[in-house]
């Protein structure tokens, strides 16, 4: 043992012989880590055989304190994980033996499954690799997902085997479903068929790491998979169609209404969008000067860039309302590294970046919000701008291939779920088309 170590209480916090295994807390002090913590660890002996399993690091002082009375919120917390991860290891070993299956190895290889085994953990992974990727926009994804699923399992932990048709199924009916205070107050709203979809995506995304690690089989998979699995597994639902494009005539009385200067800011980046093929803001604050080819803008989606082995660029032409919009509004340093519109700059982190364009869309939705209520459109957003340019591309007949690429789409599906819903007037439309019943 190092010198400097030896004025703290380094035994083991806690013992436990069962039959001729011995299962103890110790704190490895065989070597440091880089930070000067040292791993607390799980030791199991059995017939002068040991195997180690990892708990939390830990600073020494803070381990030796462990072995008093802890009046410190965060050891506490630390102490009450590191008992229940000792109660946990206890009770399966005393359930081996009562079995007669006990052995070091299959313990080992119960104790590694269990790792592997749950939902929220394999959560907590998939969340780490999206931050160390900088990948913020899915972490935040999965994050909330994930925070749903705890809320439904009110802190229990789930195994991917428990996820079965008829859990998922559970879990979409707690979804849909409101819920009240005593008061007779609404607590939780109930979610939308969107949020279902996304958030069945992200579990279904969980599941399938764990069917490629062998955690589950084939047979125990639980989503649809193809017609025929729609009568036994679970199909995630698609996200309900909503009417957030703008007709021609619409686009026009937005464009038209009376603002304020700073407002007219705002909403010119909406008409960029518009005009940019529905560009989405997380691209067009990325866009910089060396984007401008010619007359055209080129990019590639932020959503979908790192997906996929083959990247889908995406053009646009630099309409006159778009050069107006980037003369009045871009930065006037042109050089091809600066950013067109000067709200991201170099140096910062893929969550400065995130927060700063949230922080835009949101002040951009609350303005083209008071333009949609007051002209009685609805709650217009940023969103809006890219499903208004899919729509009148289509009443242009503009073909769906031309516009699927123009929206960065990999296949024609996609860009017809833009293009599903029919307007009010097309419906009007096409029941006056319908035959009469009093003609003669």
């Amino acid at each position: 043992m190092k010198k400097e170590l030896e004025k703290y209480d380094l035994t083991p916090l806690q013992t436990y012989p069962i039959e001729k295994t011995h299962l103890s807390i110790i704190l490895d002090t065989r070597r440091e880590k880089s930070d000067g913590y040292y791993p607390i660890k799980y030791r199991v002996t059995f017939l002068s055989k040991q195997f180690y399993y990892s708990c939390i690091d830990i600073p020494v002082e803070d381990y030796s304190s462990l072995h008093g009375e802890v009046r410190r919120k965060d050891l506490v917390d630390q102490k009450k994980l590191i008992l229940a991860g000792f109660d946990n290891i206890k009770k399966l070993i005393e359930g081996m033996f009562k079995d007669g299956t006990f052995s070091l190895e299959l313990l080992n290889k119960k104790l590694s499954k269990g790792r592997k085994d749950s939902i929220i953990v394999a959560f907590d992974n998939r969340i780490d690799k999206l931050n160390e990727a900088g990948k913020v926009g899915s972490s935040v994804w999965f994050r909330s997902a994930r925070n749903s699923i705890k809320t439904f399992l009110q802190d229990k932990d789930l195994k991917f085997s428990d996820v079965t048709p008829e859990w998922l199924k559970k879990y979409e009916d707690h979804l849909l479903e409101e819920e009240f205070n005593p008061d007779g107050s609404l607590k939780r709203k109930a979610k939308k068929y969107t949020t279902i979809s996304i958030n069945m995506r992200a579990l279904r995304a969980i599941i399938n790491e764990g069917k490629a690690d062998g955690v589950i089989s084939d047979a125990q998979y639980p989503f649809c998979r193809s017609i025929k699995e729609r009568k036994e597994k679970y199909q995630i639902p698609d996200g309900e169609g909503r009417k957030i494009a703008l007709s021609e005539a619409q686009l026009y009385k937005v464009f038209d209404y009376p603002l304020n200067p700073n407002e007219e800011k705002y909403r010119d980046l909406w008409i960029f969008s518009f005009y940019c093929n529905g560009a989405n803001f997380n691209d067009i604050l990325r866009f910089k000067y060396d984007n401008i080819k010619d007359n055209n803008i080129e990019w590639y989606r932020k959503k979908t860039k790192d997906t996929g082995k083959k990247k889908i660029i995406i053009k646009a032409i630099i309409t006159e309302e778009m050069q107006q919009i980037i003369t009045k509004w871009g930065n006037p340093d042109h050089r091809s590294h600066n950013y067109i519109f000067p709200y991201l700059r170099q140096g910062l982190s893929p969550l400065e970046e995130r927060m700063i364009i949230q922080n835009l869309i949101h002040t951009v939705n609350k303005r083209m919000t008071k333009i949609g209520q007051a002209l009685e459109y609805g709650d217009i957003t940023t969103y809006w701008a890219r499903h208004s340019w899919a729509s009148i591309s289509r009443h242009k007949e503009i073909s769906l291939f031309s516009i699927s690429k123009g929206m960065g789409h990999k296949n024609l599906s996609t860009t017809q779920i833009y293009l599903d819903s029919l307007s009010d007037d097309e419906l009007k439309e096409n029941s006056l088309k319908m035959p009469r019943r009093n003609n003669k």
